[in-house]
């Protein structure tokens, strides 16, 4: 750890680095020093909005948000160090990937920002996967610019240009239409031999189009292709105003290459080397496996992106994953301030948690489904939490409490068994992150179980995807000349970090395949819930 007064002299000669991510509720700031430690944030809360058909952000709000975010930066370092930042060794963009932003030749956005939130272009993503014989999920870029072709919509012969959010906050910063790979390959298909936007399907796209007429060809909308530790840009002098409305920073900052939240979350949980990944628990849950190999066929349940510095990766996303159990805790808080016993959130997880480990092995017989939405991997496209036991079962709080950490985990086994069993993938390691794992060992020991892979859980598992992109930066102008990224993680940033490894136990893995089986013979019941259970459960 630098003491203070280092690092006020850090600060004013810039050997820092910053990063800012525009997630889905917040974007938030981070300045790290050499050392890679956080010396000072700020952040800007926001929320989506349901305009014309379509989730969005308004335009003027991510210009808002990010001068917010790094405006609170810059008073945090005033307050704590007493200067005025006014440089920084090196920046870096990240955002939500996918999505559609579309610019005429003037610079203007032709329609309003989609996110990936959107669900409006099956047609497209049904076309395109059939068509590349790759996987293209309703969210990438290219399903939006050819549903819009589909739709026939006024703006598409005046398409200038495509981006994410984050090749769009890079190029008014920049003036250079950059993305990172990890990025790109949620925009369209990489091939990861020439780490370049897939050529044979770019072409394939054109042959689709061509009788509509359109004087663009698709490699001429999408932004360059960089891989981490590249300089994409250095920040212009209009790009420093727009970010420091009040003028004090200097242009001619570096800027590495604009990234996706998929591969800051990697790169913060140091899951960038091939056979490693990491597990991001939430209101949904998802995987990112950095495969030796792209798998063989395609498989809707998985979607193939890359590592920022252009591994193949496989991720495994499922809808649903701790809401349910949530809302369980939230009936358990009732019943204890009914019962005049009260209990705060953090004693009322860890004792309710714990329990599940006194429980049987497949959590006696019970099973659950915590569907609040749909759920793609099973193919459930609504809504149904239910609970369901047999006679025999046995109910207990301890079987009660692991078949919701069972089923939490449900639908991600079946999507991480695709790549095991069917493709053969091999996982040396997986770092898990996410409330859940708050309480000690029980959601590791689960999932462990439940995949058959040693869980790690660090202590830097909460630092998040800005922080992320703020070590992406710190590559840029940190690393030895050829330092590859995972080296340079594994080396130099996560050396001496802390971490609990949990391996999987014979019992728990024995258990979990026992429940497995109960969970896809009763997705049936699920279904007949769907179909029988009206939206508000009444008629």
């Amino acid at each position: 750890m630098m003491n203070h007064a280092d690092l006020k002299e850090a600060i004013i000669k810039g050997e820092t680095s910053l990063g800012i991510e525009l997630g889905s509720t917040r974007i938030k700031a981070v300045l790290i020093d050499r050392r890679f430690e956080t010396i000072a944030s700020g952040s800007y809360e926001w929320e989506n909005l349901l305009k014309d058909g379509y989730w969005t952000y308004n335009q003027e709000d991510i210009i808002t948000g990010l001068q917010t975010a790094y405006r609170e930066l810059k008073q945090d370092v005033e307050q704590n160090y007493g200067v005025t930042l006014k440089t920084v060794g090196s920046i870096g963009f990240s955002a939500m990937m996918h999505g559609y932003m579309a610019f005429d030749s003037a610079g203007e956005l032709l329609v309003p920002f989609r996110t990936w939130r959107n669900a409006t272009t099956d047609a497209a993503a049904r076309e395109l996967t059939e068509l590349f014989q790759f996987n293209i999920p309703e969210r990438w870029s290219i399903a939006h610019l050819y549903q819009a072709i589909l739709n026939q919509e006024d703006h598409v012969p005046r398409i200038h240009y495509v981006t994410t959010l984050s090749g769009y906050i890079h190029w008014m910063l920049t003036g250079n239409k950059a993305i990172g790979i990890g990025d790109a390959s949620g925009m369209f298909p990489i091939d990861e031999s020439i780490h370049n936007y897939h050529p044979s399907m770019v072409k394939q796209f054109d042959e689709r189009i061509a009788s509509k007429g359109y004087p663009w060809k698709l490699e001429d909308l999408l932004p360059k292709v960089y891989l981490s530790g590249e300089q994409a840009g250095d920040l212009t002098e209009a790009g420093a105003r727009l970010l420091d409305p009040a003028g004090d920073l200097q242009s001619g900052i570096p800027l590495c290459p604009p990234e996706g939240d998929a591969g800051t979350g990697m790169v913060a949980t140091n899951s960038v080397r091939k056979r490693t990944g990491n597990i991001s628990v939430g209101t949904s849950v998802f995987a990112m496996i950095v495969l030796e190999k792209e798998i063989s066929k395609v498989y809707p349940e998985i979607d193939m992106v890359t590592t920022p510095d252009g591994s193949p990766v496989g991720m495994v996303h499922a809808n649903n994953c701790s809401s349910d159990l949530n809302a369980w805790m939230g009936l358990f808080r009732e019943f204890s301030e009914a019962m005049g016993l009260g209990a705060d959130s953090g004693k009322l997880f860890s004792v309710l948690l714990n329990k599940a480990l006194e429980a049987d092995p497949d959590g006696g017989g019970l099973l659950s489904y915590g569907y609040l939405s749909g759920e793609n991997i099973t193919g459930i496209d609504k809504g149904r939490p239910l609970f369901v036991r047999s006679p025999e079962s046995n109910f207990n709080l301890a079987n009660f409490m692991r078949t919701h950490l069972f089923t939490a985990f449900g639908a991600l086994k079946l999507g991480m068994d695709i790549l095991t069993e069917n493709e053969d993938v091999a996982i040396d390691s997986i770092l898990a992150h996410g409330g859940l794992f708050k309480t000690p060992v029980v959601g590791q020991k689960i999932l462990a179980g439940a995949l058959n892979v040693p869980i790690s859980v660090m202590s830097t598992a909460g630092e998040g995807g800005a922080w992320g992109m703020a070590l992406l930066a710190s590559y840029l102008v940190n690393k030895d000349q050829e330092e590859s990224l995972d080296n340079f993680l594994a080396q130099k940033v996560f050396k001496d970090v802390e971490g609990l490894e949990i391996a999987p136990d014979a019992k728990d893995v024995k258990g979990f395949e026992a429940f497995i089986k109960r969970y896809q013979a009763g997705l049936a019941i699920e279904q007949a819930a769907v179909d029988h259970l009206l939206e508000n459960g009444r008629d």
